[in-house]
């Protein structure tokens, strides 16, 4: 597994990578044993998210256009906002299963420096995702008083959500800290990126555009548009 650390401006850096769908971590070892309550709940959350992130990837390409209608609409942007949850989330939760990683940095950073500020990020990660599944981890239990209500306990659903993916970060960044050997790998692409940062959106999307693709990497534009400075 390849992890790009991305340079989006003012000396800060993102890890970035991609997966297959055939190897989403949400299949294989993590399939849920359907015969427990949490198995199923787990099962409900996989398959909720796994549709979400295919409108989500299908309206990023363009595939699929916004539902006209107002309700159509509020269902969009929350699967819209699972699967942009997720894609946060899934580099680290696919580092819990690596042994050996390649990191993808700028030609012009050092390989000492890359690692370096590779696990400044995974430390920063590891901290910032053990506070959040401590709160979720509350509002599920919490969440417990709304058993009674008719249907599906959606707010126990969302925290379940939550605490998992949060789980499964905490895991990645610790697994990336203490486990992983890291192959650190020069890249003129991403020295480009760091310099087209602080050019304004429309005169650098086309340019961010190309780099991505000559990469390989289906949705950095967007990740890198979303993150840089200006």
């Amino acid at each position: 597994m390849d992890v790009f650390l991305v340079p989006v401006g003012h000396g800060r850096h993102e890890l970035y990578c991609e997966i297959a769908d055939d190897a989403d971590s949400l299949n294989g070892d993590d399939r849920p044993d359907e015969s427990t309550f949490f198995g199923r709940l787990k099962k409900r959350a996989q398959d909720a998210i796994a549709d979400a992130e295919r409108e989500w990837k299908d309206r990023q390409a363009g595939r699929i256009k916004m539902p006209t209608g107002r309700w159509g609409r509020m269902k969009a942007r929350a699967r819209a906002w699972v699967a942009e949850k997720v894609a946060e989330q899934r580099l680290l939760w696919h580092l819990r299963r690596q042994d050996t990683c390649g990191l993808v940095h700028a030609d012009d950073t050092s390989a000492d420096t890359a690692i370096v500020l590779m696990r400044a990020s995974l430390q920063r990660d590891f901290e910032r995702h053990r506070r959040w599944f401590a709160w979720h981890v509350a509002g599920f239990i919490a969440s417990g008083v709304t058993f009674f209500v008719p249907g599906p306990n959606l707010l126990a659903y969302y925290f379940f959500f939550r605490l998992a993916g949060h789980y499964l970060s905490m895991k990645g960044a610790r697994q990336g800290l203490d486990t992983v050997t890291w192959a650190p790998r020069p890249s003129r692409a991403l020295r480009e990126l760091r310099s087209l940062a602080s050019v304004p959106l429309a005169e650098r999307v086309d340019r961010v555009r190309i780099i991505s693709e000559d990469l390989g990497l289906e949705n950095l534009a967007t990740f890198f548009n979303r993150l840089a400075a200006v």
